[in-house]
C-alpha cells in the first residue's frame, strides 16, 4: 500500500539541535515543507556519510523553506553523544529526532520488525502534513542529498503549478511539461 497522500500521524518527540533538546510534534511540521530522513542508528557506518551530506546541503533546503528531520530509534541523549564525538555529525544543524518508542518509525512504515531499527527512508511532506514523495532503501545503500533536494524542488513546483509536471532530471528553471493529448507518443 502506498504512503503517497498519507497524513503524518500524531507524534511528540525530543530532538537534539544546536546544542539543545527541543520538542517536535506533528503540529511543528504544519505550514512548511519537511523531509523526514530515517536512518538505522547512531554510531554506525553509512549513516554519518548520509547525514554529513545532508549537513553540507542544509542551507539549500532552508533556502526553499524546507526543514530536515533526521530520525532514528536512538534517544536524544545518544544523538547528543554522537554529535559531541563525531566530526561529521558535529556539522549537523537540523533537528535529530529521537524515536525510541517507534511511534514515528511505525507511522512511516520503516521500522524493521524485531530489530528496533529502521530502513533508510526519505519522505517529503508538504505543508498540509501529507507525504508527497518517498523512497525506502536497504540499509547498505546510502542516499544522495542533492537528488533529495531536487525532488523537494519538483514537489514544490508541482504544488504551485498544478497543470505542469517535472520530467526526469528536472531542475528549477528548466522546462516542464503540460500533460495533454498532444504529447501522447511524442516524447
Amino acid at each position: 500500500m502506498s504512503l503517497i497522500g498519507k497524513q503524518v500521524g500524531e507524534f511528540q518527540a525530543t530532538a537534539f539541535q544546536d546544542g539543545e533538546f527541543i520538542d517536535v510534534s506533528h503540529e511543528s511540521i504544519r505550514g512548511k515543507w519537511s523531509v523526514f530522513f530515517f536512518y538505522p542508528a547512531d554510531f554506525t557506518f553509512v549513516c554519518p556519510t548520509e547525514l554529513g551530506d545532508l549537513a553540507d546541503n542544509y542551507d539549500a533546503f532552508k533556502e526553499i523553506g524546507c526543514e530536515i528531520y533526521s530520525v532514528s530509534t536512538d534517544t536524544h541523549f545518544t544523538h547528543k553523544a554522537w554529535h559531541d564525538t563525531s566530526d561529521t555529525v558535529k556539522r549537523i544543524k537540523f533537528p535529530m529526532l529521537a524515536d525510541p518508542t517507534h511511534v514515528i518509525s511505525k507511522d512511516f512504515d520503516v521500522l524493521i520488525p524485531g530489530e528496533g531499527l529502521t530502513f533508510r527512508g526519505s519522505f517529503i511532506v508538504n505543508p498540509a502534513g501529507e507525504i508527497v514523495s518517498y523512497e525506502v532503501s536497504d540499509n547498505s545503500i546510502g542516499r544522495n542529498s542533492e537528488e533529495l533536494l531536487r525532488k523537494v524542488q519538483a514537489a514544490q513546483f508541482v504544488a504551485e503549478h498544478g497543470d505542469q509536471v517535472c520530467p526526469a532530471r528536472w531542475r528549477p528553471g528548466k522546462e516542464t511539461l503540460t500533460p495533454s493529448l498532444d504529447l501522447v507518443g511524442k516524447l
